[in-house]
């Protein structure tokens, strides 16, 4: 038999997981039928077509179109899209990855579809569309965070989870999740960041935007709990604008964070703030590995710097990525002036290099695969 996998990206975070996934796949056409379908939940350009481009990633066969909306707008309106397109296409398997509202929203759609045809999986036939997810089980343990419902509730429907660190191993025994669901393959993330390393290398965005190596701090903030309250976002610029009288702070802008800037009219004050678009993933991974020191807000971004060796300050209060923490270069600077502030100074003390992970050595997707292919036997 051969499985048709439907692969779905909601925007800029899924793109490096599913890239590594299609190239696995892509050695295994005999046995696999992909399509990938992009909901559109990011729709900037910046931050969807050129990263699909530089990743290698196919042309969507489907793109949804949703946009910015709420939540509750967005995951509706994907669910009613998408089951539109598992209906035309009636696939044995359906991929998701990460914790977008794409995520949430194609999971329970698929969670609900029958195909019209039985088919073997785990020797057995059925009807119901597999769901997999790529990086299960990464718990942040609030659930204040939009994104942690996600990954739950993504989980608890999940046939096939591809977990990427020990601790998810842990949450999802701790759930009650059975093992026979569970899969350690390691972070598939990384595969795309190791196979792309040597071309982000001779990226010449540093010439471009006049900087040196290891002569500036590079920012990502884009969480609605840092950038939605103003003052919160007031008081982390203030806090960073501290920073960057010692260092420049590079800072790719996120539309929603722009969006933010606008609608309170403020910014940041320090000349020393270098303010660009959203960057291509080569470009964005290049200013990543040559820059001092890394301060954000993004799950993926740890993952990055801990590869990489960059010394990382998360802007959060917790993090579903602890072994960033207790391995690689990360460390928690919470949302306070103090924490922020304090994080900085003893990074600048004694910098973090940590060490790999277990598993994160570019080869986590094809595991997936095998993983799959067993499966559908």
């Amino acid at each position: 038999m051969r499985v048709k996998l439907v692969c779905v990206a909601g925007g800029r975070p899924n793109f490096p997981k599913l890239a590594a996934l299609f190239r696995a796949l892509g050695t295994r056409t005999d046995r696999f039928e992909t399509r990938f379908v992009h909901t559109g939940q990011h729709s900037d350009p910046r931050m969807s077509k050129l990263i699909c481009e530089e990743l290698g990633l196919p042309e969507p066969h489907v793109d949804l179109g949703v946009g910015s909306a709420t939540h509750a707008v967005q995951v509706a309106e994907v669910m009613r899209r998408f089951e539109a397109v598992l209906q035309a296409e009636q696939p044995h398997g359906v991929v998701v990855a990460g914790d977008l509202n794409s995520t949430l929203a194609c999971a329970l759609a698929t969670s609900k579809f029958f195909r019209d045809e039985p088919f073997p999986f785990r020797g057995k036939p059925r009807r119901r569309t597999v769901l997999a997810h790529l990086e299960a089980g990464l718990r942040s343990f609030d659930d204040d965070m939009p994104e942690e419902v996600n990954r739950r509730v993504t989980d608890c429907l999940s046939d096939l989870l591809f977990v990427s660190e020990p601790a998810g191993e842990a949450n999802l025994c701790r759930e009650g999740v059975a093992p026979e669901r569970q899969h350690f393959v390691g972070n598939v993330m990384v595969d795309t960041l190791l196979s792309l390393q040597a071309r982000a290398a001779a990226s010449d965005v540093l010439a471009r935007l006049g900087l040196e190596p290891r002569g500036y701090a590079l920012l990502t903030l884009h969480r609605p709990s840092n950038v939605d309250d103003e003052r919160q976002l007031r008081t982390l610029l203030d806090t960073l604008d501290e920073i960057a009288i010692e260092l420049p702070v590079v800072f790719p802008v996120h539309p929603r964070t722009r969006a933010r800037f606008e609608a309170a009219r403020i910014r940041p004050r320090s000349e020393r703030f270098l303010l660009t678009e959203p960057l291509g993933y080569l470009d964005f991974v290049k200013l990543e590995s040559s820059a001092k020191v890394v301060l954000t807000d993004s799950g993926g971004v740890q993952d990055e710097t801990t590869v990489l060796g960059v010394p990382c300050i998360t802007l959060r209060n917790n993090t579903e990525r602890p072994i960033t923490v207790t391995e690689g270069t990360n460390v928690l600077g919470h949302t306070t002036r103090e924490g922020i502030l304090g994080a900085y100074a003893a990074l600048h003390r004694e910098p973090r290099s940590g060490r790999v992970p277990r598993a994160w050595d570019g080869n986590a997707a094809e595991r997936a695969a095998r993983v799959l292919e067993q499966a559908f036997a």
